[in-house]
């Protein structure tokens, strides 16, 4: 029974090719899993940091509406002091080119 040597590298090889195959996919998952993992962690990141600065920014929104709020109602105020000293100040200049 004679064996043919080039049947048996051509297995071997064959053989090789596949394990070698395996190894390096196998190699080249765990790096795209890791580099995946690195990426989504960054983004979860990126998104607590977001949440973060839009609640800071309404917390700032309601703060200048109620000094806006505050501010309207000081106006008012000032119109209707000024509205008063106006009547005061005609009632006056009537009296004097009387």
């Amino acid at each position: 029974m004679e064996v043919n040597i080039y049947a048996v590298v051509g297995a071997v090889g064959t053989v090789c090719a596949v394990v070698f195959g395996y190894i390096g996919y196998s190699s080249g998952s765990k790096k795209e899993n890791k580099a995946e993992g690195k990426e989504d962690g960054e983004l979860k990141s990126n998104m607590k940091y977001l949440v973060r600065r839009v609640d800071d920014i309404l917390l700032e929104q309601r703060d200048t509406n109620k000094s806006i709020s505050e501010l309207t109602e000081r106006l008012t105020r000032v119109e209707e002091s000024a509205k008063q000293a106006h009547k005061r100040i005609d009632s006056l200049e009537v009296k004097e080119h009387v």
